[in-house]
C-alpha cells in the first residue's frame, strides 16, 4: 500500500480510539489548505483506504489535526477545562510520493506520541 494512513490508540484504556475526528491539511509556507475530515472506526483506523492515495500526494509538508479533547470527553477520561490536550496537530513531510506514510497517534488525557509506522 502507498499513500497516507493513520491509526489512533488510547493508551489509558488500552484500546483503539474509536470515533476520533481527524482533519488533514497541506502546508505551503504560511498557507494551510484543508483536504478532508475523517473519523476513526472501531479499530482506530480510517475506513476506505488511505487518507490520500499515492496518485493524489505531492511532495511537501502536511498536517494531521487529531481532535483528542472531544474523544477523551466521550470516553469519560478525567479532562480538565480547558483540556490539557484539545487538538493535537502533527506536522510531517512527504518526500517520496511512491512510499507509504503511516502516522499513528498514541494518546491519553495528558500525553501523546507518534512515529512513522509501516
Amino acid at each position: 500500500m502507498t499513500g497516507l494512513t493513520t491509526h489512533v490508540l488510547d493508551t489509558a484504556l488500552g484500546q483503539p480510539a474509536s470515533g476520533m475526528k481527524i482533519d488533514l491539511y497541506r502546508l505551503n509556507g504560511a498557507e494551510r489548505t484543508f483536504i478532508k475530515s475523517v473519523h476513526t472506526n472501531d479499530d482506530g483506523r480510517i475506513d476506505g483506504g488511505p487518507m490520500i492515495a499515492s496518485d493524489d500526494i505531492e511532495v511537501g509538508q502536511y498536517e494531521l489535526v487529531f481532535h483528542a479533547g472531544d474523544y477523551l470527553r466521550r470516553t469519560g477520561a478525567a479532562v480538565t477545562e480547558p483540556a490539557f490536550l484539545e487538538d493535537i496537530p502533527l506536522r510531517f513531510g512527504i518526500a517520496d510520493v511512491t512510499a507509504h506514510y503511516h502516522v499513528p497517534l498514541l494518546v491519553s488525557a495528558h500525553a501523546y506520541s507518534t512515529y512513522r509506522g509501516s
